[in-house]
Order: C-alpha cells, then structure tokens, then sequence
C-alpha cells in the first residue's frame, strides 16, 4: 500500500473542498431591487448644480435599460447567437413596457430566430419582445414580465413650450458603455428627420449633449428629470459625436405609445384618399377616394375621365382644421394632431371656387 505524506493529503483535502463549492454554490444574493436601492450620498463640498446633475441621473437611470438584438443560427453542428445591434430603452410603465428606437429592433424585426434581451439598471437581463412598431416616427415598444419591484417607470414630460438654451441630460449605452450620462442644451427646435419608411419626423429636438451610437432609443431629460424626447440620430461625417444630436419629442411620444401598446400599431386618423400629382397646383390634389372612406361620406369628389379619356382633376384640398396644407406631407402632419372619430372643418377647391364641409375622420393605415 503507497503511504501519502500528510501535506498532499492537506492539499488533496484543500481541491475537493474548492471543487465542491464549485460544483454546488451556495445561495446567492439577489439583485437589489430598484425601489429600495439607496440614494446615492453626494459629498457637501459639490456645487448646487453638480448636486442636482448627480441627483437626476441617480433617479432616471433606473429606468434606462440596455437593449441587445441577436439572431440565431445553426452553423453546422453547433447554434451560435451573432449580434444584431445594440441600443438603449427605457421603462414606460410598470407593466413592463419598454420604449426605444425602431432602428434599434428593426434588424430582428419579423427575423425567424430573432432574440431581444433587456438589461435592467439592476444588473438583471430578460428575454423581451416586440408589441409594436411604427416606422414612420422610428419608435418601438418591447414588453419583458418582470416584477413590478424591478420596473422603475420615468417620468413624463412634455415638448410643447421647451427653448433654446434649456440645459438637458441623455442617458444611454454608448458604444454599449451602459449607464452613460451625458449633459448640454437645447440647441435647436423644430428639426426636421428622415425615417427609416422615408417619412419626415417633424418638430424634432436638436441638442448638443453628447450622442453617440448605441445612445438610440435612450431618455433625453429635461433639468428636472422629465423625458422631453428619444434620442434617434447624430448629424456627423464620422459616425461618431459631432455635437449635433436629434431627438424625437415626447409629445409625439405620448401620442404613439399607447397605442402600440394597446392595439400593436397606430390607428391613424385619415380622409380616405389617395393623391395624385398635378404641376402648378397648391394643395393636395384628390386623385382617388376610399369607397364608404370619412372623404367619401363628406362629398369629396376624386379625379374622373372625360369622353375623350382625359384626365379630369379632382377637388384640391387647402385646410383641414382651419391649417393651411400645400402638399400631401403638410396634409398628414395636420391629420396627426387630431383623432379617429373626430369631425374637421375641410376646404377644397372645386369648379374653380372654394367650398367648405365637415369630415369624420376614419381610420386609415396611411394617406398615399
């Protein structure tokens, strides 16, 4: 029989301690949960600004989330996750509803083996998915079934009434750095930005603060904390931050969110009509109604044939709701600011004069 010297006997002992801990952990502690995390201390020698700053950010960054899109593949015999693209989201309501940029799930939108996961501020990650999506204003909403204890919802704010000059905060994923803030000002309203469907985002915020890819989806803050919009794009030569960022404004936000989460897309409200181009006219041209359509049911007359199988133009459109409107895109942005159901006040322009009617709105999936 081989006689062991009791060092290796102690260091035998040592390794199968170690590889039983291994191979049976003990009980973990589990992520805190975001309501009863502690305010951070902030020193007393800060000024009255940093304070503020250090404030916001400790209570709106509990609502921001880190957002990875990945597909999965089998590649011979072995399944691999490859990655889609990363952004940044944040929690709307304790329902577990998410916002962010379409762009940002777009790469996994309708993608057999798409796979979205969400990592909350307290270090948890969850399986999420799309419940809606609209292209035209580059807006999405995930859902993840979390407990409420770790859903942290930011608050509101509104657009209407900001200027320029106002100091504001983003908070994102840069580069997927998560929890990044970064501070600035409005540097410009009114903005105008293209979306994915080529639709215009109208009344978009321009700001300095320092936005990057991977900041997608992510809160813009006003200086008490309030989300005054979602940040979506820079304007730069190198893919990289240039100082100029845009943001999609919250009022805009207010207006599609719930209803993805509601219906799973927007109920836009509409005429029923197609348009038609015609040179040297101003006004929206009707070139076709939609039969039984809210234009329909008001009079509004589309473009017919004469007997010698000409065209004869429809009746021009030049205000609805008392807003002048030149062109088809004017004329959808007017129609956003109202309801499915309501009545508006149309003018339009037949056998060469003015006339006035009243119009339910429908509706419609877009004007065309």
């Amino acid at each position: 029989m081989r006689r062991f010297s009791p060092l290796l006997i102690l260091v035998a002992l040592l390794v199968g301690a170690l590889c039983g801990r291994c191979a049976f952990p003990g009980p973990r502690s589990e992520p805190q949960s975001l309501t009863t995390r502690p305010p951070v201390v902030i020193p007393e020698y800060l000024q009255p600004a940093e304070k503020r700053t250090i404030e916001i950010f400790d209570r709106a960054s509990r609502s921001v989330v880190f957002i990875n899109a990945s597909e999965t593949r089998e590649l011979f015999w072995d399944i691999q996750e490859i990655p889609r693209g990363s952004g940044t989201g944040f929690m709307w309501d304790k329902a577990g509803h998410i916002v962010t940029n379409y762009h940002v799930v777009q790469p996994v939108l309708n993608r057999r083996g798409g796979k979205i996961q969400v990592l909350l501020a307290d270090r948890t990650s969850w399986d999420a998915k799309v419940i809606g999506a609209e292209i035209d204003k580059d807006l999405a909403v995930l859902e993840i079934e979390a407990p409420s204890s770790r859903l942290e919802p930011i608050t509101i704010g509104e657009s209407e009434g900001l200027l320029v000059g106002q100091q504001v905060l983003a908070i994102g994923n840069p580069f997927g750095l998560d929890q990044t803030l970064t501070t600035g000002v409005v540097s410009a309203l009114g903005r105008e930005m293209q979306a994915l469907s080529g639709r215009k985002i109208r009344d978009v915020i321009q700001t300095d603060a320092a936005i990057n890819p991977g900041n997608s989806g992510g809160p813009l803050l006003d200086s008490a904390g309030r989300l005054i919009g979602v940040n979506s794009a820079i304007l730069t030569p190198t893919g990289a931050n240039a100082g100029i960022g845009f943001a999609v404004p919250v009022d805009i936000v207010k207006r599609v969110v719930p209803q993805l989460i509601k219906y799973g897309a927007v109920r836009w409200p509409g005429l029923g009509v197609q348009a038609m181009r015609a040179s040297g006219i101003e006004g929206v041209v009707v070139g076709k109604v939609t039969p039984g359509g809210a234009a329909e049911k008001a009079g509004i007359r589309g473009a017919t044939m004469d007997r010698r199988g000409g065209v004869v133009i429809g009746d021009v459109i030049l205000q609805v709701g008392g807003k002048r409107v030149k062109n088809l895109n004017e004329l959808l942005d007017v129609l956003e600011g109202f309801q499915v159901g309501e009545e508006v006040e149309i003018v339009y322009y037949r056998d060469r004069e003015e006339r006035m009617t009243r119009v339910q709105l429908g509706e419609v999936e877009r004007e065309k």
